[in-house]
């Protein structure tokens, strides 16, 4: 066993980078099946010394539950900024700056966290506080940054905090 976490020192992102080469290369091939299951075995290897804490994920069913969350807000954020730029006239939006208090404390989350956030359109992460306490969120268009603050907290915080806390 201890064998084979040495050689696999973290199998889900071995797997992960394999199908993220898979999807690059855009054709099922026995060559770039190969070439990433290379790839997800010595990148983890070779980045091992530098990610001696690496979390552990510990509520799998979470994780699908936040990924389907994340997909479906960014369906929706995507119609809802067409809206908003195709007919709402420039006056009546209301941009803003909306901090994000974290009871997050591990940095893996607050990456995906903040990653998460850059990828629902209309939103984007743009400071972290030096001791990784509040994100500093800009909105195009949130008449009530608390609502704002609310829903970020309700639909993703808490998914990763059970996920990685």
């Amino acid at each position: 066993m201890k064998l084979l976490r040495r050689i696999f020192p973290h199998p889900q992102l071995t797997i992960l980078l394999t199908g993220v080469w898979m999807l690059m290369a855009n054709q099922a091939s026995l060559n770039s099946l190969v070439f990433g299951l290379f790839l997800g075995i010595v990148i983890p290897f070779v980045a091992q010394p530098w990610w001696p804490d690496r979390p552990r994920l510990r509520n799998w069913p979470m994780i699908v539950e936040y990924m389907l969350v994340v997909l479906w807000d960014i369906v929706v954020a995507n119609v809802t900024v067409a809206y908003i730029i195709l007919f709402k006239r420039d006056d009546a939006r209301e941009p803003n700056w909306v901090a994000i208090p974290l009871d997050l404390r591990s940095p893996e989350a607050i990456t995906v966290l903040a990653g998460t956030i850059t990828m629902t359109p209309g939103t984007v992460s743009c400071d972290l506080s030096a001791q990784g306490h509040n994100l500093l969120v800009h909105c195009l268009d949130a008449p009530d940054p608390g609502a704002v603050r609310d829903s970020i907290k309700s639909r993703y915080e808490r998914r990763l905090k059970e996920i990685f806390e």
